[in-house]
Parts: structure tokens; C-alpha cells; sequence
């Protein structure tokens, strides 16, 4: 400081590299001034709240932005296990995108038939062993054969309406409704192939799909019955009695038995629910009919599978008469 200038130290020495120099001059006295009050949270470029607030503002005044794609957690593809599933695909035409045939299989007129048909439509065929097999079809029973299918195709719940209509016939759909096991789908979808219906409809969610095991258990009848899926199956239901269809819901405490039924006739739509849950509220309120199957009193229930067989057939047998 001025004045103190001859204390030891106070002044650099003449050959030092900046010079002489008394005091600082007033060189620091910005930094000993204060800052002010801190400024808020959201006033602060890098802090979370101040990039809330902008986030916030971008989407009040500037253009909406878009939303990332929800990306599906569906597989692309489906894997055919078994003989009998394999050739109704081939003879569907399924696009196939490969042909999996174990080294060491019995040949039998079903793998001659596939073989044949990898011939005439060249299709990819790959010679695995019996272990990538089992892996490819998550241990299911191949018998020595799979197919590597894209995902499955749905319709919409109305084309089945104009399926039948296409067809000449009276409509017959079936509805599943919170049918969880994809092998009750399969057995739904084979008695519905086996009895002439039009298609089988699924709710998109909380339902079984077509997958691998839905077309094991069909025995191939997923590639000739369509099966819809429905956004909201009571919206679809009230389309098809728009539509001038009949809905029968399957109950085991139905007032009425199957063998009472009168409405076969009719465009039917049979509405079948899980075995242990049964139909829906908003379901069952949508059903102009509730139908019981009568079984012994040992057994409690009929899965969903052989519950819609019986009923299809009881209305087969009744429009054939």
C-alpha cells in the first residue's frame, strides 16, 4: 500500500520480469466487490428447474413437437413347429422366409410333401440338428421340422362380416374374450376351421395372439380362419349387432342350455370368456343370449378351446337340419 512502501517485499525488485509496481493499483477491487443476491432456480441456464421452465414455455408457445415412435415389443417373425402346422402353412402359401428340417428325420409322406414344396416355391432351407430345433421353438414338439414366418396378419373385426358376405353364407364369428392361453386360441381356431366360421376375434389387449403356439395346437387352421383383433371387443360386439348379428354369450350358469337354442339360424356372433374369470360385465351386458353347456357335476368347467367346439358344432348340426 502507498505509503508502506518500504516494507520488505512491498515493491518487486527493478530487474524482476513485470516491473516495479507500489500496491495493486485498484486491480483487484472488482473481485472484493460483492455478487449480489443468488438468483432463483429457474434464472440459472444449467440447473434442472431452469430447464423444466424452458421445456415447459417451448411447449405452451412454440410448435407442438412429435412424439417418438412407440416401438413394439411383438416379435417380427413366428417359428412353426410340427408337421401337420408346417404343411397346412406350406399349402396356405404363408410367405416363408426359411425351412428347417432336422439331419437325422423319418421321412413320411407329410416331410416328402415339404420337401416338395421347398422345391417347386425355392424356398430357404437350413439342415439344423435336433438341439437348434428345440432352441428355435423354445423346446416346443417340432417333430424333426420348422418354419420361420413373419408376424401374423390380424383383420379388422369388420372384414369377417364381409368375408361372410362374400362367401354366400350366414355369418358365424367367434369372440374371445380374455382368453389368455394361446392354446385355447389354437383349439378355438381349429373347431372354428373344422365347423365353417367366419373368423375368430381377440381383444388387442390382456389376450392371447397368434403366436407359435396358437399355431401348434390349430394343426395349421391359422392359415385359413382370420382372426381379428378388436381395440375395444364390446365397441366391436355392438358393431356386429349393428350389423344384424345375434350375440351369444357361453356361460356355465346361463339360464338357457345350448341344446334350447333356437337362433342358430341367424348371423351369430358366439361369445366365449376365460375358464376361470368367465365373461366380462360390459361383455355379458352386450349378449342378447346367455347359453350353459350341460356337464356332469364333477367337473367344474370347460376351457374355452372345447366350450366354443360344442357350441360350434351344436349350430352346424343345427343349420345343416
Amino acid at each position: 500500500m502507498p505509503g508502506n512502501s518500504r516494507r520488505k517485499g512491498a515493491v518487486r525488485k527493478a530487474g524482476s520480469k513485470k516491473g516495479p509496481t507500489v500496491g495493486s493499483g485498484g486491480q483487484r477491487r472488482q473481485g472484493l466487490e460483492g455478487r449480489g443476491p443468488t438468483p432463483k432456480a429457474e434464472e440459472r441456464p444449467y440447473h434442472p428447474a431452469a430447464k423444466r421452465k424452458a421445456a415447459s414455455d417451448r411447449r405452451e408457445d412454440g410448435p407442438a413437437r412429435k412424439r417418438a415412435p412407440i416401438r413394439s415389443k411383438e416379435k417380427s417373425f413366428e417359428v412353426i413347429g410340427g408337421r401337420n402346422s408346417v404343411v397346412e402353412a406350406l399349402r396356405a402359401d404363408i410367405p416363408v422366409t426359411t425351412v428347417y428340417l432336422s439331419s437325422r428325420i423319418e421321412s413320411d409322406e407329410r416331410t416328402r410333401e415339404i420337401l416338395r414344396a421347398v422345391t417347386d416355391r425355392a424356398l430357404p432351407l437350413l439342415e439344423v440338428s435336433k438341439a437348434e430345433l428345440d432352441k428355435l421353438t423354445d423346446g416346443g414338439v417340432h417333430q424333426g421340422v420348422a418354419l420361420q414366418v413373419p408376424a401374423y396378419a390380424y383383420v379388422r373385426p369388420e372384414d369377417l362380416l364381409e368375408l361372410a358376405s362374400e362367401s354366400g353364407h350366414t355369418p358365424l364369428i367367434v369372440a374371445l374374450d380374455g382368453v389368455t392361453d394361446p392354446r385355447n386360441l389354437g383349439a378355438a381356431l381349429r373347431s372354428a376351421g373344422a365347423f365353417g366360421a367366419d373368423g375368430v376375434v381377440v381383444p388387442q389387449r390382456r389376450a392371447a395372439g397368434v403366436t407359435a403356439s396358437a399355431w401348434k395346437v390349430s394343426a395349421g387352421a391359422a392359415a385359413r380362419v382370420p382372426v381379428a383383433r378388436a381395440t375395444n371387443l364390446v365397441r366391436a360386439l355392438e358393431t356386429y349387432k349393428a350389423a344384424g348379428c345375434f350375440v351369444v354369450g357361453l356361460d356355465g350358469e346361463g339360464p338357457d342350455t345350448i341344446g334350447e337354442f333356437n337362433l342358430a339360424a341367424e348371423p351369430l356372433v358366439i361369445v366365449c370368456g376365460s375358464e376361470g374369470k368367465g365373461l366380462s360385465r360390459l361383455v355379458r351386458e352386450k349378449c342378447d343370449l346367455i347359453v350353459s353347456i350341460p356337464i356332469a357335476s364333477a367337473v367344474e368347467s370347460l376351457n374355452a378351446g372345447v366350450a366354443v367346439g360344442i357350441a360350434l358344432y351344436e349350430v352346424s348340426r343345427r343349420r345343416q337340419a
